[in-house]
């Protein structure tokens, strides 16, 4: 899936190994700065469950509109700008489709869910903020009710979405159509200071408590010249869990290549995961969760 959703965004911002506004070492301003961030953080998505009707169990990771097929030279950046703003218009009537689905995973477990109809998934498509001055809008002229695959918080799933046909492309739109919505609304940041690394991706069983979390980070350890070793921290609600990931670096004013590679760290929780969310301390978003049991 591509472009932003209703409901949650993953950040994968890439962090200097130099370790330029990264958390080091015990204690100090940034870790308690950071502890407080994820409460901050805990306290949107605790609130955004309660707004949807207090369940959670389908909850999408990253962006719930997709593109099928690359713009054309002719109107691409019309086109392109068109969908950030938020310019998707219909001509004519849509499909009914259905009220009513369900979600599988790929472990065979199921969810019913209700269905978004195609008018208010468009609606849902158009709920963002972007400046297109002068860019004709993007006309829907059918929609066929369909199925697409995204990861979530339980693992990679396959839900009911809508494939929006375009006036003047051969470019379809796609967008999840799953209801209830769980919105969260991230803080404003600046991407250039981040206040800790951004995690990607969490593995974990529901009956434990142990969580390792994905990172980009530095290539090397703690041990050599710009390396750095990392540990984690969480901080936790009965919704969700914020994982906040300390480096302690080889040393500090190093020269070293803006050169990042994936690393991991583990950290213990005070009660098992459960069906909670995994979220990422820089914007409180929830991150693909592989269930490992």
């Amino acid at each position: 899936m591509a472009r932003r959703g209703w409901l949650v965004w993953v950040v994968t911002a890439l962090t200097a190994v130099s370790g330029c506004g990264v958390i080091g070492g015990p204690g100090g301003d940034d870790q308690d700065r950071a502890h407080q961030q994820a409460r901050d953080a805990l306290t949107r998505y605790d609130q955004a469950v309660r707004d949807a009707g207090g369940a959670q169990s389908f909850v999408p990771v990253g962006d719930l509109t997709g593109q099928l097929g690359d713009w054309e030279l002719a109107n691409g950046d019309n086109n392109k700008q068109a969908l950030l703003a938020g310019r998707v218009v219909v001509d004519g009537e849509l499909a009914a489709g259905q009220t009513t689905g369900q979600v599988v995973w790929e472990d065979g477990r199921t969810q019913p869910v209700a269905v978004l109809s195609a008018r208010d998934a468009i609606a849902q498509m158009n709920a963002v903020v972007g400046d297109c001055s002068g860019c004709a809008p993007l006309q829907v002229t059918a929609a066929r009710l369909t199925t697409a695959r995204i990861p979530t918080t339980r693992g990679p799933a396959t839900a009911p979405a809508w494939e929006f046909t375009l006036k003047d492309t051969a470019v379809r739109l796609t967008r999840i159509a799953v209801a209830p919505a769980i919105v969260v609304t991230p803080p404003s940041w600046d991407p250039d200071q981040p206040l800790a690394l951004s995690i990607e991706s969490a593995t974990g069983a529901t009956t434990s408590q142990q969580l390792t979390v994905a990172f980009t980070g530095s290539p090397e350890p703690g041990s050599k010249p710009c390396g750095a070793d990392y540990r984690a921290e969480a901080v936790e609600s009965a919704n969700a869990v914020v994982v906040i990931v300390i480096e302690k670096r080889h040393g500090f004013g190093e020269s070293c290549a803006d050169v990042g590679a994936r690393r991991t760290a583990t950290v213990d929780l005070a009660q098992p995961l459960g069906g909670r969310a995994v979220l990422d301390v820089q914007q409180g978003m929830p991150v693909a969760l592989t269930v490992t049991g």
